[in-house]
């Protein structure tokens, strides 16, 4: 659950012991209070996992944006519950297995990946760090990991690109003008994009009340840059109260422009925010060659039911044909192995790694991926699984 700013108040012991100046006795004040107090995050090896780099975060970003970032929808149920969900599955190891040796990698779209956990995409990036997509490319290529870079990005696809050679996937919004979204995704392959994933989980923001009251807007100076020449590219993120919809969504969006998308490339083709297996049915009989189980980080539905919820259903309906992702939650290397175990070939971070952005740049990211898979590798071995191919619902304690 992100945390609160008392919370965060709580924790500046912390800081403070690291070297830090500690937090104003005034428990009002907001993160961006704090940064511009000059408060800084301990030294990155007192970060020892995935929780100090998010009580860390707030301290190097604007309140703007740290709303931005850890907000959800309405009465924040769904993004509470994605790592709860994680808490209530309790693990069954087996002991007296030579755990030596162990293989993390996995094979996703003739690629081999060395570990199962992706970045997934996240708007913003210079909200949390200057140098933006760039410095989140770089981290990702350090730590051995694949980011999934935004349609919403505040740097082009093709800088994103030129940051790192190492593969990335794009993200893609479908936009009103089909001509333009057609234009991004040839950009994307003549970038070296390896695969496409498609969002259909947005055909309009839900209530981000946290945004609502700071309130968001883009900084001077900063844009949608994958945009630029639309509207979307500088309007406003929230619609009006006159209004539910946005320039930079498409509500009329059908299964109709999945197949005239799946037509414009044959690069692997995923669809993200799936939940429910019927449609998990249905974008295959589409052409997509594998899915993510996302509720947008429990930003957009409330009350939706945690991913790692959704995840077994989904992927029992896809049968194997085809790879099934999941995002949302995941917070401990037990997390990834019990997303694993419930019929995931692989997971996504969001929140975690622009925590470590915001923290450390480029390194930051690559250190938040490292820890994450460190206790992966230690949560195979201590159930006794030597390979991901060895983790499966046996694993979980029914």
């Amino acid at each position: 659950m992100p945390i609160t700013r008392r919370e965060l108040i709580r924790n500046s012991s912390l800081l403070a012991a690291a070297g830090g100046s500690a937090l104003a006795a005034d428990t009002k004040a907001p993160p961006a209070a704090a940064s511009a107090a000059g408060m800084n995050p301990p030294p990155p090896h007192l970060l020892a996992d995935l929780a100090d780099y998010e009580r860390a975060a707030p301290t190097r970003m604007s309140e703007v944006a740290w709303n931005y970032f850890s907000g959800g929808a309405a009465d924040e149920h769904t993004l509470r519950w994605n790592q709860e969900a994680y808490v209530r599955l309790r693990l069954r190891p087996r002991v007296l297995t030579d755990v030596s040796d162990l293989d993390l990698g996995v094979q996703l779209f003739g690629r081999r990946h060395p570990f199962p956990i992706l970045l997934a995409p996240c708007a913003y990036h210079k909200l949390a760090h200057p140098e933006g997509e760039a410095a989140s490319a770089r981290g990702a290529a350090a730590a051995g990991a694949t980011l999934v870079v935004s349609t919403s990005a505040t740097t082009t696809l093709e800088e994103v690109s030129a940051a790192t050679p190492e593969p990335k996937w794009f993200q893609l919004y479908v936009q009103p003008d089909r001509r333009f979204t057609e234009g991004l995704v040839r950009r994307a392959e003549a970038a070296g994009y390896e695969t496409l994933v498609v969002t259909v989980d947005t055909p309009v923001l839900g209530p981000r009340h946290r945004e609502t009251r700071t309130p968001f807007a883009m900084p001077p100076g900063m844009d949608r840059a994958n945009l630029r020449g639309l509207v979307a590219a500088t309007g406003g993120h929230r619609p009006t109260e006159q209004t539910i919809y946005s320039a930079m969504l498409d509500p009329k969006l059908t299964w109709k422009e999945i197949t005239w998308l799946r037509s414009l490339t044959k690069r692997p083709f995923l669809l993200k925010g799936i939940l429910n297996a019927d449609d998990a049915a249905r974008a295959i009989d589409h052409g997509a060659d594998g899915l993510i189980v996302s509720n947008h980080g429990g930003r957009n539905l409330d009350t939706v039911p945690a991913t790692i919820d959704a995840l077994p259903e989904v992927a029992a309906r896809v049968g194997g044909r085809v790879p099934v992702l999941v995002d949302g939650g995941v917070r401990r290397g037990t997390d990834v192995l019990k997303a694993l175990a419930l019929g995931a070939s692989a997971v996504l971070i969001g929140r975690p790694y622009l925590h470590g952005l915001a923290v450390g740049g480029a390194e930051g990211v690559a250190r938040v991926v490292g820890l994450l898979k460190r206790e992966f590798a230690m949560a195979m071995a201590l159930t006794g699984r030597r390979t991901v191919a060895e983790i499966d619902g046996s694993v979980i304690w029914r």
